[in-house]
């Protein structure tokens, strides 16, 4: 991948990607109606997910799903969360993150990073931009909205499918591989939230308390 990408570029190819599922102008329940029904911990990153959602809502093109990556959890644990904020609903699925942050390899995200070849993960807020073919097939560009990701762009920090976060790897090996940086998951749990995430969502990382 070229090291320079053109931001306007993939703003506009964002939007694109995103049109079919926006969402009409109104405003979205700050608390879903389901949440009696959920955890304490699913509650906090319902919390999470709108307040982060309305401190960068101006800069997304859909508000009603969040994705939330906690990495206060460790590896093995079902750590990303996509939020839908309309009907309360939460999918949790395993994410890996990257060599820099966890060094020891023992499945604990110690540190962030959004410095050059670190190949650690950057927390903040982040915009899904569009789709497009590259190592590990279809993958999702994102474009950092904080200090501290700032550099996703040019570091090619991109959500995309990996053998190495498989739930058969914490099967074997009691943890996921690490990325380089990037938000990797495995096949099933890509295509879904390639469905629901891309093309102008918030994607928010952090650590956020246990679970």
């Amino acid at each position: 991948m070229p090291k320079q990408i053109n931001r306007r570029a993939i703003l506009g190819g964002s939007l694109a990607a995103g049109a079919a599922w926006a969402l009409p102008a109104r405003a979205i329940a700050a608390v879903p109606a389901l949440a009696s029904t959920l955890s304490p911990y699913e509650r906090r990153v319902f919390q999470v997910a709108t307040r982060e959602r309305d401190r960068v809502a101006d800069k997304l093109w859909k508000r009603n799903i969040v994705g939330i990556a906690d990495f206060a959890q460790p590896s093995w644990k079902p750590r990303f969360h996509i939020a839908n904020l309309e009907d309360g609903s939460i999918r949790s699925y395993l994410i890996a993150h990257g060599k820099g942050s966890d060094p020891q390899h023992d499945g604990w995200l110690k540190s962030f990073s959004k410095v050059h070849g670190s190949e650690a993960t950057s927390r903040g807020a982040y915009l899904t931009c569009e789709w497009y073919k590259g190592k590990y097939g279809t993958s999702v560009r994102l474009e950092g909205m904080d200090q501290d990701n700032s550099t996703a762009l040019d570091r090619a920090i991109v959500m995309h499918p990996a053998w190495y976060a498989e739930k058969a790897m914490v099967s074997k090996w009691g943890k996921l591989g690490r990325s380089q940086g990037c938000f990797a998951l495995g096949d099933d749990a890509f295509l879904d939230t390639l469905w629901r995430l891309s093309g102008g969502c918030l994607l928010f990382a952090d650590k956020i308390g246990e679970a």
